[in-house]
C-alpha cells in the first residue's frame, strides 16, 4: 500500500487531501483549462484537477489507507 497517489501526472500524498469535489468544475469561462475535472483540494490552499477515473482511484486509495472505514450510509444527513 502506497501513501500517495496519482493525479494529472502528479504523485500526491494521501495525507495531504482535504477534500474531493463530488461535481465537476463548471465556470463558463471559454479560457478555463479545468472544465469537466474534479477539484482534489491539498493542504495550504493548493488543488490538483482530476479526470473521473483518477478521482475515483483517489477516493479508493484514500478508503484502503484509512484500513477500509465503515462508509455506509455517508451521503444521508440527519439532524
Amino acid at each position: 500500500m502506497s501513501v500517495f497517489c496519482v493525479v494529472d501526472d502528479k504523485h500526491v500524498p494521501l495525507y495531504r487531501i482535504m477534500w474531493i469535489s463530488a461535481l465537476p468544475h463548471f465556470c463558463g469561462d471559454e479560457e478555463c483549462q479545468c472544465e469537466g475535472k474534479y477539484e482534489i483540494r491539498l493542504e495550504q490552499g493548493e488543488a490538483v484537477w482530476a479526470t473521473t477515473e483518477e478521482r475515483d482511484g483517489t477516493l479508493s486509495a484514500l478508503d484502503s489507507w484509512q484500513g477500509g472505514m465503515d462508509t455506509a450510509g455517508e451521503d444521508e444527513w440527519t439532524e
